[in-house]
């Protein structure tokens, strides 16, 4: 009893988790280091809107999630708490930033290219002379932007 050990007692059961546990907060720590080590204003100045967004979101989510690990060292069940209806409320807005960002993402008509591909999908194979086929599209598109001639009745 009156030998002082170096080392602190603990289970040696949770030794691997208090190793990651304390890596973990060591990556927090240097992460919000760099974050920190900028002022906020610079750091938006960079941004655009739906990165600022983006940023806002992270460090509201970080310092709830980090309030929440408080809560349950100081043995306070976090579940009970108003802490977790925040966490949903920005993972809610999360998400919505991110179906806007799947949004920009996603395949955009080129309406040009639509109508080429069409165009020679419908080409006719019968227009050898590329003069017929210029003739022929100006009387398309006369012919689209007036209504056919009405034929005349035959007589018996």
């Amino acid at each position: 009893m009156t030998m002082a050990s170096t080392e602190e007692e603990y289970p040696y059961e949770i030794d691997e988790q208090l190793r990651s546990f304390d890596s973990s907060v060591t990556a927090v720590k240097s992460m919000l280091d760099k974050l920190m080590s900028m002022s906020r204003n610079e750091l938006l100045v960079k941004l655009d809107p739906l990165d600022q967004a983006k940023l806002d979101l992270m460090s509201a989510y970080t310092l709830n999630s980090l309030f929440w690990v408080y809560l349950v060292t100081r043995g306070i069940n976090p579940r009970e708490h108003g802490i977790k209806q925040e966490l949903e409320r920005i993972r809610a807005y999360m998400n919505r930033v991110k179906e806007i960002t799947d949004k920009k993402k996603a395949a955009r008509l080129d309406k040009g290219a639509a109508s080429r591909f069409i165009r020679s999908a419908l080409y006719e194979p019968d227009d050898k002379d590329s003069g017929k086929k210029n003739e022929s599209k100006k009387q398309a598109d006369s012919t689209a932007a007036e209504p056919p001639p009405k034929r005349q009745k035959q007589r018996k």
